[in-house]
């Protein structure tokens, strides 16, 4: 595995493990669901372990309300990275762990009035791929199966079952690599339900940018390209995008969102914590370690790297532009150094969360899914400027 390939490897991994084993005071923990005739359909891991998810049934007004929530944690970008994923929970789903649900998933009116009382799912991330790869054969020495369109296709209609085909309010969301998921798989998720439910797709962390990094190396957008050729991800990535270009750039949801039927509320820190250590400035562009400390804590930047953050600030606004001219969509871009904030309830809506322009995330998500107001928020600052921002890099 290549110097980039096990950096990103090994955060993911340490953040991954506190998501697996952080419980919450406002739900009791919640046991895996696995899918029913998984391994039959295919429908599997990379270890070839069954498709799962999480869930909390909804209650009251919110019985015919869903979430479906996907985790995130990273990709694995050739073979030998997905070999060495499918021997951990990132790759597996035999091992999966309780988990209890906090932020947009949390079961307490309080702190969460507007999606609290409906069904709840959080989907396993097990195929590094962000549910897009589906190739029939495997090797039968490595045993290493690329079937993350299945996982999620078989998920959907499990919920559909459950039933999810009776929904009038849909939200499709995820977090990172569950978040870049929500926007490949939304007018998908879209055409799986009945026309007569008011469907919206929400992402968090997941716009990743085509940006060079400091060297001057476009090395995110050859480790999208390799994603997408090692899990045969190109038939299943948005046809509206990949008609249009080539597939490995319909990885990124710049191209995907100006073509998308369906409405999105777009969550990202404009100094993306994922973003800053693995496009701006990967290990692998960084020989002399001068920006180690840096993306650690920008406080520790120096003069010349804090303008170099915020070019990248400027690159990713511009991408996000897009959607600043659509009526349909929503956006909160703070001006924190965080990674994944809607599944922590401090963050989410609360004393002390996060706010833009006096609003926190969860009544900025919930007025634009309700329609209850235009949202459209950014920081306009460079950071620290927000006081309000926790930084946090999590991947839930």
């Amino acid at each position: 595995m290549g110097r980039y390939g096990q950096f990103i490897w090994t955060y993911q991994l340490i953040f991954s493990i506190s998501t697996l084993v952080r419980l919450t005071a406002f739900a009791k923990p919640l046991d895996v669901t696995f899918v029913n005739n998984a391994v039959q359909k295919g429908a599997v891991c990379l270890d070839g372990s069954p498709a799962a998810y999480y869930f909390s049934p909804g209650f009251g007004s919110g019985v015919n309300n869903w979430v479906v929530h996907m985790e995130g944690g990273g990709w694995c970008s050739n073979e030998e990275d997905c070999i060495e994923r499918k021997s951990n929970f990132r790759g597996s789903s035999k091992d999966s762990v309780q988990m209890s649900f906090s932020g947009i998933l949390g079961s307490s009116q309080s702190s969460n009035p507007d999606f609290y009382n409906w069904n709840k799912v959080k989907v396993r991330y097990c195929d590094g791929s962000s549910f897009t790869g589906d190739i029939e054969a495997v090797d039968p020495a490595k045993r290493v199966f690329f079937r993350g369109s299945r996982v999620w296709f078989a998920v959907v209609d499990e919920l559909l079952a459950k039933g999810m085909n009776k929904a009038q309010n849909a939200l499709l969301s995820g977090c990172s690599a569950g978040g870049l998921a929500s926007i490949l798989h939304c007018d998908k998720f879209r055409d799986l339900l009945p026309a007569t439910t008011k469907v919206k797709c929400f992402s968090d962390a997941g716009y990743f940018i085509n940006a060079k990094d400091v060297s001057g190396v476009e090395r995110i957008k050859a480790f999208f390209e390799d994603v997408v050729v090692t899990h045969g991800s190109a038939k299943n990535l948005p046809a509206s995008c990949t008609a249009r270009l080539p597939p490995s750039l319909c990885f990124f949801p710049q191209y995907v969102v100006q073509t998308m039927r369906t409405p999105l509320f777009v969550l990202n820190a404009a100094y993306d914590a994922w973003q800053i250590k693995n496009i701006l400035a990967p290990s692998s562009s960084d020989s002399g370690s001068a920006w180690k400390k840096c993306k650690l804590d920008i406080k520790a930047c120096s003069s010349a790297q804090s303008q170099t953050l915020e070019g990248f600030r400027t690159e990713f606004l511009n991408a996000v532009s897009v959607l600043r001219n659509s009526p349909s969509a929503g956006l909160f871009i703070d001006s924190c150094h965080a990674h994944c904030q809607s599944g922590r309830q401090a963050v989410w809506l609360g004393h002390g969360s996060t706010m833009v322009q006096n609003t926190a995330i969860g009544k900025a998500v919930g007025d634009w899914f309700f329609d209850r107001k235009a949202t459209k928020l950014i920081d306009n600052c460079s950071y620290p400027c927000n006081p309000t921002c926790h930084d946090v890099a999590d991947e839930s």
